[in-house]
């Protein structure tokens, strides 16, 4: 399979997780989604992901957004590393972690060759070095984000907060936020919209130190 771009479907699956089997798109519905994946269970960089999600998970449910994990394990063990994390981190995963021991659900999102053999028995976190992807799903089921992390890099989940105020930011208005841009900083002007269309859309004006670099208020702030 050829890996995934920004705006393909995300495949949909059918998989047992810590709260029950669940259908990926059913399970999505209406809202937007976070599947992040991990090699192995009981591995350190992961525990400290997971714990620091379950911490951060009140700001992606403010902004209608789930999250599900993933890694190469059966769901028992994941059971056994919830409470690891519990302990080392002081926050449990309230949020559905898939196991993946077939390692089905890598291969679709081609974290893994399709053509790789076995289940997750016997293989170790290098092995699946690779499963280590964040995907932002929208509620049109289409990938809106895709980055991969080496396995001593621990991801910044913040980071993914601010990607994803941008990505419902940009779907709702005719903008695009800037370099390092935050919740309520200005935005830019898409070039896709005329000087003359922009002025019914965005009436109060904006500054333009380039002809196709038109800086206004966030909409909304």
């Amino acid at each position: 399979m050829s890996s995934l771009r920004i705006n393909d479907t995300a495949p949909n699956f059918t998989a047992k997780t810590t709260q029950g089997t669940i259908d990926f798109h059913q399970w999505i519905g209406d809202s937007w989604a976070v599947l992040f994946s991990h090699p192995k269970d009981f591995t350190p960089v992961c525990t400290t992901e997971l714990g620091y999600m379950a911490k951060i998970e009140p700001e992606f449910k403010k902004r209608n957004v789930k999250l599900i994990g993933l890694s190469v394990d059966p769901v028992a063990n994941h059971e056994k590393w919830s409470n690891d994390i519990e302990e080392t981190q002081g926050h449990r995963p309230n949020y559905p972690m898939i196991g993946d021991d077939d390692l089905a659900v890598a291969k679709l999102y081609n974290m893994l060759p399709a053509d790789e053999a076995g289940t997750s028995e016997g293989r170790t976190a290098a092995n699946n070095a690779t499963v280590r992807s964040v995907f932002v799903v929208g509620p049109d089921k289409k990938i809106k984000l895709n980055l991969t992390y080496p396995m001593t890099t621990g991801r910044n989940f913040d980071e993914i907060l601010r990607v994803i105020d941008s990505l419902q930011l940009t779907a709702q208005h005719k903008v695009a936020t800037p370099a390092n841009w935050k919740q309520g900083e200005d935005v830019i002007i898409v070039t896709s919209v005329n000087d003359e269309d922009a002025k019914k859309l965005f009436p109060e004006g904006w500054k333009a130190p380039k002809p196709y670099l038109r800086i206004v208020k966030q909409p909304g702030k």
